[in-house]
């Protein structure tokens, strides 16, 4: 399915490499299974190693190993909070609590409707702009409950328009 579906993103991502040296491009192409699939299932691990002729337990250990990759269903929208010592002297930790109490997130952070999964982070390098989180690796600095919750409605509302 992704051979087909990203067929140009995906030459594109090996052309960067030479032909012999396919399994360079894993992490590429394992955010690309993710996008495809909210999180790297097995059948994206499956196509990934098919791609770069490597054994799906090679694949399966590049994902295990990195933290951006998710072996396990997550919302659409990945809120990472970060609680280092830095942020947490500025609320990050009682903003963190308000933020998961405000989406009803469950043990594993998930939101009620689905869309939202929000984990703590340790040091995402934005320590004079705390409270902050990241969403899908972009950055919202200088939050309060208030800013947050503005931009999760505003994520929401472009969800419905879909």
């Amino acid at each position: 399915m992704l051979k087909e579906k990203y067929a140009d993103r995906i030459q594109a991502i090996l052309a960067k490499y030479p032909p012999d040296r396919k399994r360079s491009a894993v992490m590429s192409l394992l955010y690309i299974a993710q996008e495809e699939y909210g999180w790297v299932n097995q059948q994206g691990i499956d196509e990934v190693a098919e791609i770069c002729d490597l054994d799906p337990t090679q694949v399966n250990s590049i994902a295990g190993f990195y933290t951006m990759y998710s072996e396990k269903p997550k919302g659409k929208y990945w809120l990472h909070v970060c609680v280092d010592l830095a942020c947490a002297l500025s609320g990050a930790d009682e903003f963190y609590e308000n933020l998961k109490a405000y989406l009803e997130a469950d043990v594993d952070g998930n939101s009620k409707d689905g869309l939202f999964t929000i984990e703590h982070a340790m040091c995402l390098g934005a320590c004079d702009r705390a409270p902050m989180m990241q969403c899908n690796f972009h950055f919202h600095e200088n939050l309060d409950l208030e800013k947050a919750k503005a931009l999760i409605e505003q994520w929401r509302a472009n969800e419905a328009k879909k």
